[in-house]
């Protein structure tokens, strides 16, 4: 059996799916060396070598992989910020080892201005209005609170508005979610303002599907849709955490879309891909070069967001159900050999259990919070027993956990673990990850009950005939 050395650039639940598929190979001797956000104790345990470098700092990750540059053969990154940051650039350049995942001039998350001006050239049919309003072109504030209520006039007031950098100010506020009155919208722009440049766009209406598709640079091979939870709380309520939980059907398609709205969401993303794309073979775009957030409303598919990286949780939905060697895929992509990819045709969902401050839940719910449990460990090992129930249909992938010095698991601030459940069916799958997640002890922790239920997808189905009636 061939050895292969590979490194992994890790945040969480998404990563340790990474690092769950690449050791799973049956044809490769693999040796993980990762570089992780905290001791995640799910990447300790199948590690040939494991570092902590808290802020994922670029330079620090190739520093360690250059020491060990006879070691490997290929990188995998996983979180946007090292990206954005151009982390596959430095560690090309430096050490001469290839990484999946986009160069630093692909990471078009770091700009939301810059997104939408991709999209405006290459796709303007389902791009919302928008308007950018730069620091730089004003010297009053009276004359940037005249041009945004004029756009506010043309919008009707519903809007959303984003700051161009990740996490700038207050990040994305929307109209009849965070504010209902234009001073309160003026005042959510100026704190974002003040940082820099700010979005305000057109609020759309529909359901929304995530889109993601793995790329050689010459081939997009695109995955099954999934669906995320972005609400904090049961029945979309809450603050917009993201990532609560997802699912998937046994379908390509979502069950609220039709197979033609997939191909729709394809035909959308190899244009993207073209028009983005500035030779036959653009190797910039390797990995998962975006995953598109798309909203479905009365007037066909609009893009929301364009992320270049894996979905987190979405990716969890995927790779678990991977016919073929993930290694080996990964090989393919550096080649350019990547022409398609097997996917078993079952249902998964993923739901995420988080700390009692996540989300404000403690806040907002502070009867259901098991005081006598904050800070308590982490007890997995009753939804370890489930592999005996459910064999490899059952994932558990911790996230925002750590392993101290006396041997136990403890939650940091984000999302602590997810559970995947996988089934011939939504619900069946979905009964496996609660199940999981019910087994999970200690903590606080606290998680979405609805994700992928029967009635929440019976109301995006009735939602979506209801556009598609209009």
């Amino acid at each position: 059996m061939e050895r292969v050395g590979i490194f992994v650039v890790s945040y969480g639940s998404r990563e340790a799916a990474i690092v769950d598929a690449l050791s799973r190979s049956e044809e490769y001797d693999v040796n993980l060396y990762i570089v992780d956000r905290q001791r995640n104790p799910f990447n300790i345990k199948r590690s040939t070598e494991h570092t902590v470098i808290k802020d994922l700092d670029p330079e620090r990750i190739a520093n360690f992989v250059e020491k060990r540059k006879d070691e490997i053969d290929f990188g995998i990154v996983g979180p946007e910020k090292p990206i954005i940051l151009g982390v596959r650039d430095l560690i090309e350049e430096k050490c001469g080892i290839p990484v999946i995942c986009p160069r630093k001039d692909y990471a078009i998350e770091g700009s939301k201005v810059n997104q939408r001006e991709i999209l405006q050239k290459l796709v303007p049919e389902v791009n919302p209005r928008f308007r950018v309003f730069k620091p730089e072109d004003y010297s009053d504030e009276r004359d940037v609170k005249r041009d945004l209520y004029e756009w506010l006039d043309e919008l009707e007031n519903e809007v959303a508005v984003k700051p161009d950098a990740p996490a700038a100010g207050k990040g994305v506020g929307v109209w009849g979610d965070h504010f209902s009155t234009r001073e309160e919208v003026w005042e959510h722009f100026l704190s974002c303002f003040r940082e820099g440049a700010v979005i305000v766009e057109e609020k759309i209406e529909g359901e929304e599907s995530s889109f993601q598709a793995f790329c050689d640079g010459k081939n997009l091979v695109p995955l099954p849709d999934t669906r995320d939870y972005k609400r904090a709380f049961d029945e979309d309520r809450g603050p917009n955490t993201g990532g609560m939980g997802s699912y998937k059907s046994k379908e390509d398609y979502l069950p609220f879309l039709s197979e033609l709205d997939y191909e729709k969401e394809v035909e959308i993303a190899k244009k993207i891909f073209k028009g983005m794309k500035k030779e036959e073979r653009d190797e910039g775009l390797l990995g998962v070069p975006f995953y598109l957030a798309f909203m479905h409303t009365s007037k066909g598919p609009m893009i929301l967001e364009i992320n270049s990286r894996p979905g987190d949780p979405e990716i969890m939905n995927i790779l678990p159900l991977l016919k073929e060697d993930f290694v080996e895929l990964c090989f393919r992509i550096l080649e350019g050999n990547l022409n398609r990819i097997s996917i078993e045709k079952r249902a998964s969902v993923v739901t995420y259990k988080v700390p009692p401050s996540y989300g404000g839940f403690s806040e907002t719910f502070p009867e259901k919070v098991r005081k006598d449990e904050i800070g308590t460990p982490i007890d997995l090992s009753s939804v370890e027993k489930l592999r005996e129930k459910y064999g490899d249909n059952i994932r558990i992938y911790p996230g925002s956990m750590e392993m101290r010095e006396d041997g136990k698991f403890y939650a940091l601030s984000s999302r602590t673990v997810a559970v995947v459940g996988i089934s011939e069916e939504i619900q069946d799958a979905r009964e496996i990850s609660i199940e999981g997640i019910k087994a999970i002890k200690g903590g606080a922790l606290w998680y979405r009950s609805d994700i992928a239920s029967r009635e929440h997808i019976k109301r995006s189905i009735e939602h979506m005939k209801r556009l598609r009636s209009q």
